[in-house]
């Protein structure tokens, strides 16, 4: 049997060079590309065919993403109606392996006469979409990963890589932050952390509280009940501290014999660790890992207690 280990290594390999050798191609043309986009008062649209055209869709759902306005357009669709979708002010990338697809070139037209900029992606920088372009971006690759080189494998890789670079550059330009990246990804994680409230995640009910009188045996079985590793010292409705899973656990080291007999003012925390339920959970996740714990005490605008956020609600 064939060593298919050694093929995908190869595959690997290929498609990495391929990437890697795109840097020394890098050149003013890069620059003004960013320019365009950046001084654009319209959107970006990406379009290409075949295997370029799925690069493509892909390249501009990274851009919308990221903070550039940007979708991509089949040239096929725009010959039907499609073109209502292009406006002054707008900028094209324009995707084509050889530089000279037949479908893409007699779009080209359409667009000059409109004068909408057009920033070309490809690997021949003397074909006719790289001449009537006002830059381009060279993704000439000196092999496919493919076997049989044919297969559009390193070339699309090169391609995509040098969208990607693209994004990084906009966003760098125009200091895209994660809170950004949020707003556009309101349903990932990354969304929900710093979008967020601790409000909306924090438990509320059956509530870890114990009283500074308290027994270790009745702290241990509300850690154990609740499942946060932590209870809250609360007397008249006002915070005097916390017990931990590792205050029990170094009160048991450090006074074996007597550890029964301890109450829960023996070992608390007299500085417990608080949040506003307003904070973002963000904030939550980052006072966490800071202090090196994995509850919050959660309080309201008059320091009362109204919950508990561990780590397992940010993540």
């Amino acid at each position: 049997m064939t060593d298919v280990l050694s093929v995908a290594k190869k595959c690997f390999q290929d498609e990495a060079d391929a990437i890697l050798n795109l840097i020394p191609k890098l050149d003013d043309n890069f620059t003004k590309a960013i320019e365009l986009i950046i001084n654009s008062t319209g959107k970006l649209i990406v379009t290409g065919v075949g295997k370029s055209g799925h690069i493509g869709a892909k390249i501009a759902s990274t851009l919308a993403s990221t903070g550039t306005p940007s979708f991509f357009v089949n040239p096929l669709d725009a010959f039907h109606g499609d073109l209502g979708m292009f406006t002054a002010g707008d900028v094209v990338l324009a995707i084509s392996n050889s530089g000279q697809t037949d479908e893409l070139l007699r779009f080209i037209p359409l667009l000059t006469d409109r004068k909408i900029p057009i920033i070309s992606m490809s690997g021949n920088p003397a074909s006719l979409l790289a001449k009537y372009s006002s830059c381009h971006l060279n993704v000439s690759v000196s092999k496919e990963a493919c076997p049989l080189n044919l297969a559009p494998t390193s070339s699309t890789t090169a391609t995509l890589a040098m969208g990607d670079a693209i994004a990084c550059a906009l966003m760098t330009v125009r200091k895209f932050k994660a809170s950004d990246f949020a707003q556009f990804h309101p349903g990932g994680s990354l969304g929900r952390r710093l979008l967020s409230r601790v409000k909306d995640y924090m438990r509320t009910s059956d509530l870890p509280i114990v009283t500074r009188e308290s027994k270790i045996s009745d702290v241990l079985m509300q850690i154990s009940h609740t499942k946060m590793g932590i209870a809250v010292v609360v007397e008249e409705e006002k915070i005097l501290g916390t017990v931990t899973d590792g205050d029990i656990r170094r009160a048991m080291q450090r006074d074996q014999e007597h550890f029964f007999e301890l109450t829960v003012k023996d070992i608390m925390s007299n500085a417990p660790k608080t949040i506003q339920e307003t904070a973002k959970l963000s904030q939550a996740e980052t006072l966490m890992r800071k202090h090196n714990i994995h509850s919050l005490v959660v309080v309201n605008s008059d320091n009362k207690l109204v919950g508990v956020i561990d780590t397992f609600s940010c993540i």
